[in-house]
Parts: C-alpha cells; structure tokens; sequence
C-alpha cells in the first residue's frame, strides 16, 4: 500500500505538468499557425491584385474586339458576301470569348453572366440583321444595316458590359 501512495505521489504531479504543458504547447503551435495562414492569406491577395487587374483589362479588351464597329473594320472585305461577313463575325465573336474563359477565375460569376450575355447578343444582333437581307448581297448591306442600327440603339450591351467590368474593377482597386 506504500509503495501505491509512493507512484501515485510521483505520478500526479507529472501529469499534471505534462497536461499543463501539452495545452500551453497546443495553444502556442495553434496561434503560430493562424499566424502564419493570415501571413499567406495576405500575400496571395497582394499577389492576386495585379492577376485580377490584368484580366479585367482582358475582358475590357474583349468587349472592344466583339464591338460590331470594330468587327466589321476588322473583318470585312471588299469580295465578300453578306453570309460570309456574318459568319466570320459570328466565328470571331466565339473564338474572342473562348480566347478569354480562362478569366473567368478572376472576376465575380455575376460580371461572367453579364459578359456572357454580350457575347450571345452580339451574336444574336448579327444574326438577326443579316437575316434580313439577302445572303448574296454585299457585305456592305450588311455593315451599313449593323451600323445604323447600333448607332440607333442608344446604349449598347457592351457598352453596358464595358460599364460593369470598370465597377468591379473599382472595387478591387478601393477607389
């Protein structure tokens, strides 16, 4: 029985010491690690701020290209037909968004949505004014017609789109 009471004199005093220094170890090593997560939090946003800038700039660049003026000074020439020039305009507009899907890790899925949306209603603007000429008529028909009509249309979508981008990217800057 002695010898009982002699362990358990030695033995509770050393748990008590290894507990107490096993929560205080715990808790030191758990704050290092939020220490160290907020410290790489911080660097991959100031490293993702320049990679967000660039792809706003991207998407700013593709709302330009898909512009119906800009693919039709691009694009157009004196030989082709009107189906031609709105296949290649149609072709030009998928190709620039497919150029540009990637950046969509960048930017908010509502401005995607929105940027989406351009693309399909340029590509339904084209479509539907070239429907209603005829197919062997002159690209010339079918630049004048777009151009008259976007030029009435007031405020374009991308124009719009243009509009979104630059507030999101305002956002990003704090400005």
């Amino acid at each position: 029985m002695e010898i009982i009471l002699e362990i358990i004199k030695y033995t509770i005093p050393g748990l008590i010491v290894f507990l107490a220094t096993y929560f205080i170890l715990r808790q030191y090593l758990n704050a290092q690690y939020q220490l160290k997560s907020l410290e790489v939090r911080a660097k991959y946003s100031q490293d993702a701020i320049p990679l967000k800038l660039q792809a706003y700039e991207r998407l700013l660049l593709f709302c330009e290209r898909i512009s119906i003026p800009n693919l039709i000074f691009r694009l157009k020439t004196n030989a082709m037909t009107s189906v031609e020039l709105k296949n290649a305009m149609m072709i030009s507009v998928q190709k620039e968004y497919e150029h540009n899907m990637a950046q969509q890790l960048y930017v908010s899925q509502k401005l995607w949505d929105i940027i989406t949306l351009a693309k399909n209603d340029t590509i339904a603007h084209i479509g539907q004014e070239a429907n209603t000429i005829s197919e062997l008529e002159n690209a010339n028909a079918l630049s004048t017609l777009l151009l008259n009509n976007a030029r009435s249309k007031g405020k374009s979508t991308i124009a719009l789109t243009i509009n979104a981008i630059k507030e999101e990217a305002k956002i990003i800057l704090n400005v």
